[in-house]
């Protein structure tokens, strides 16, 4: 079946887009029409999807940006302005998981898994917001079904995202009738480097991704959902059959989690 060219002259802009959903969903919006910008850390990541997106025809940009500097966001979107004049679509995808039992995080810790994921997603709202309302734009925040169910042994990452999906029901509050929709997205266990990256937060290619193979999304079926969700300006938008499962669960029926978690000693596999 050909691809719906649904994001043509419409420019994207994805932070994390170096790899796993976020390079994943650079591209699926290439392919959709898109004009792609992607921004992280890491310049030989981005440079080799910018590459992927031109070999399906697209135009696509490279954007340093660090999340966890607010003028790094800022410039980034400065950055993104200077090249191709508008935003249609802004992902504010960036994040990682801090590991580990609660009473071994330290506050170090603690502040750089809430900057990153929380505030980094906030500060990249904040300056993209303006230019989204010009376009009657979508602001997508990637978050996780673990916004909904907790499990030992990453406090830090749960609290990320249950505050990701605070500041997600509340900017669609804010900005109802503003013609910018707010799509916050939570996955299950979709393929990534997200086990691969350390408390630190740097990449070890030597790690191993403990998380469930068999119930595992590629990362292009999870940006055909996601970019689907985000065409039809979800507001809450869950998947992954599993994902939908435990988030239900999380949600309505907190006490059989915790009996079933406590008793079977669940422990959390990092990157979920």
């Amino acid at each position: 079946m050909p691809i719906r060219r649904r994001f043509s002259e419409k420019v994207v802009w994805i932070t994390g887009g170096g790899s796993g959903i976020g390079r994943s969903l650079a591209l699926r919006f290439a392919a959709e029409g898109a004009t792609v910008v992607v921004s992280g850390r890491r310049a030989d990541r981005l440079v080799e999807v910018v590459r992927e997106c031109e070999q399906q025809g697209a135009d696509a940009h490279a954007v340093l940006c660090d999340v966890t500097s607010e003028d790094s966001v800022r410039d980034a979107v400065a950055e993104v302005l200077k090249r191709c004049w508008r935003l249609d679509v802004v992902v504010a995808n960036a994040g990682f998981s801090v590991a580990g039992r609660i009473e071994d995080i330290s506050a170090e810790e603690w502040r750089r898994q809430l900057d990153t994921n929380v505030v980094g997603a906030a500060v990249t709202a904040r300056y993209a917001i303006p230019e989204l309302r010009k376009t009657g734009g979508r602001l997508v925040l990637v978050g996780s079904v673990a916004a909904m169910v907790c499990a030992p042994g990453a406090g830090p990452y749960h609290a990320s995202k249950y505050a990701l999906r605070a500041i997600g029901q509340t900017l669609a509050m804010e900005l109802h009738r503003s013609g910018v929709s707010v799509t916050t997205i939570h996955p299950g266990f979709v393929e990534s480097e997200i086990a691969k990256v350390d408390n630190a937060g740097q990449f070890r290619a030597d790690r191993d991704d403990k998380r469930p193979a068999w119930l595992m999304w590629t990362g292009e079926r999870a940006a055909r959902t996601m970019v689907d969700a985000i065409w039809k300006r979800k507001r809450d938008y869950v998947f992954t059959g599993h994902g939908k499962v435990a988030a239900w669960l999380g949600r309505h029926a907190p006490s059989l989690v915790h009996t079933v978690i406590t008793r079977v000693g669940v422990e959390y596999k990092r990157g979920q």
